[in-house]
């Protein structure tokens, strides 16, 4: 069983799932972290992230594991090198081919079905998991979105605000698992909010289904 957050980056998605998977005993599950993998494996090998068969082929090779904040890459702690300003931009460019993205759904899905997880990405109440009981889809302004990932990264937010928007066009623009709300998601707006506000109203959506 599976909570399902979808939206763009710097909407507080990874946040706000950690939180509540914490607070309603849940496991959480960052998809997006799987995607960096499989672009740092790209980087780290030589493969173009815009080439779609190899990267294909490469994400079906590679052993992911997620465990609380660490994640492994072939046995190898990438926790802190999935994060690299390099890494995130090339991991958009990875998730827009086919075959990347039935590899990593497909190792969703297995870890989903053996356990209860708040699980955040950019389609899991799309296609990862579109029977999910709970779908909730978060935004923020471009603005509030952008000022969030230079505070947590560091970068310039004019350069953050910039690379965002780019990434935007093509996670709504590509073909397949085009970033949406599903049709039954409870869309929230976090523009202004604080942590434990988003928390406390997808915690009481939670308990309103009978989830919590």
């Amino acid at each position: 069983m599976v909570i399902a957050i979808d939206g763009p980056a710097g909407a507080g998605k990874s946040t706000v799932a950690r939180a509540l998977a914490e607070r309603l005993g849940f496991t959480y599950l960052d998809s997006g972290a799987m995607y960096r993998c499989v672009a740092l494996a790209a980087l780290e090998r030589r493969v173009d992230p815009d080439d779609p068969a190899a990267t294909g082929a490469l994400a079906a090779s590679l052993a992911i594991e997620l465990d609380g904040e660490r994640v492994g890459l072939d046995g190898v702690d990438v926790s802190a090198a999935i994060r690299e300003p390099r890494v995130t931009e090339a991991a958009s460019r990875v998730s827009v081919h086919p075959a990347v993205r039935e590899a990593m759904v497909a190792e969703q899905r297995r870890l989903i079905a053996a356990g209860r997880y708040v699980a955040e990405g950019r389609d899991i109440g799309t296609v990862v998991s579109p029977e999910a009981p709970l779908k909730v889809f978060l935004t923020a302004s471009p603005e509030e979105r952008a000022r969030r990932r230079a505070a947590q990264t560091g970068e310039d937010e004019a350069a953050v605000l910039a690379a965002q928007r780019r990434r935007d066009a093509r996670d709504e623009g590509r073909e397949h698992s085009a970033l949406r709300p599903a049709a039954d998601a409870v869309e929230l707006d976090t523009t202004g909010l604080s942590l434990d506000e988003v928390v406390a109203r997808v915690g009481s959506l939670a308990r309103e289904r009978g989830l919590a």
